[in-house]
């Protein structure tokens, strides 16, 4: 499994940069956010990455309610 901690996109989900233009995904919690969002930190080993909405979704992933 790949270390997401030297991924450009999880420095953008840790400092929550809203300009950030993909969406991420919680495999533990079902959720997928934007990296914006002001949810708990998840465990870079159960993220995912997601280029739109309607992937996460493909993926068997719901919407984050706080972020939505």
């Amino acid at each position: 499994m790949e270390d997401l901690r030297s991924d450009p996109r999880w420095q953008q989900v840790v400092s929550r940069d809203a300009g950030a233009d993909f969406f991420y995904s919680v495999k533990t919690t079902g959720i997928y956010c934007r990296p914006s969002c002001a949810a708990r930190l998840a465990n870079p080993e159960n993220v995912r990455f997601h280029a739109t909405s309607a992937d996460a979704e493909e993926a068997g992933f719901r919407a984050c309610k706080r972020c939505r």
